[in-house]
């Protein structure tokens, strides 16, 4: 007899009281739960548990959970993600919705229906083939990066990027021309508090430069802006310059 694969679900949720609700239901139907505290612990246990699904609060200490699921989004477009929220303003949906949450529910919340949204979402999730036919491959300049193999060209050649250049040159990619402030960057690329002092940033965007601009100290692609953080800058994109 084949034994049912027990689903993993993990709830981030800091008011305890509705953590252990949530888990007590979730078990009662057959889920395997965790439950994680704040921003930073989603994070962590996310990439050690591997969850088949999350189910994310919004108002979190340490990360909020719109910078969760931002940094989720730059490894994982596949996993199902729930907001589970008492901020019911339409601006927040379409915030959520815009960084790639697949459902969206208030509190307070009818259980029945939060366990039938939980059951679709994993259905569809086995059932759905995720296409990988989408462009990896992104050119600026005379540059280009592979986010699925981690292979680059730049100003010294071919050489391999490391997981974290991968995501927050993806990150700057996904927000072509957008200021991106050291705080966010902070946030979504290393899941630090926007309350850290660190040069972290400045010292990625100086690797960055050697390996992509031709002038490093008079970039044209990695722009600082003072006071705020830095751009992505690429002058030649169209088309083929897309994700």
């Amino acid at each position: 007899m084949t034994r049912k694969i027990q689903r993993r679900i993990l709830v981030v949720e800091d008011e305890s009281h509705i953590a252990e609700g949530l888990k007590l239901n979730l078990t009662l139907s057959g889920y395997v739960v965790e439950i994680a505290v704040d921003g930073r612990d989603a994070l962590d246990k996310w990439k050690s548990w591997n969850p088949d699904l999350i189910v994310l609060d919004i108002m979190l200490p340490v990360l909020d959970g719109f910078s969760v699921l931002q940094n989720i989004r730059l490894e994982d477009e596949a996993i199902p993600i729930l907001i589970l929220t008492a901020k019911s303003d339409p601006d927040d949906k379409v915030k959520g919705l815009s960084f790639g949450v697949d459902d969206y529910l208030t509190k307070p919340f009818h259980l029945e229906e939060f366990l039938l949204r939980i059951e679709r979402l994993l259905k569809r999730a086995r059932q759905e083939s995720f296409p990988d036919d989408l462009p990896h491959e992104y050119e600026f300049g005379d540059n280009r990066i592979n986010f699925k193999t981690a292979e680059a060209v730049g100003v010294g050649g071919k050489f391999r990027l490391t997981e974290q250049e991968v995501k927050l040159l993806k990150l700057f990619v996904l927000n072509r021309g957008k200021p991106l402030p050291r705080n966010q960057l902070l946030k979504i690329g290393w899941g630090m508090s926007d309350r850290t002092n660190t040069r972290t940033v400045d010292n990625f965007i100086v690797r960055l430069r050697k390996y992509f601009e031709k002038d490093p100290k008079h970039p044209e692609f990695f722009i600082s802006l003072r006071s705020v953080g830095y751009v992505f800058n690429n002058p030649y994109a169209g088309e083929a310059g897309s994700l």
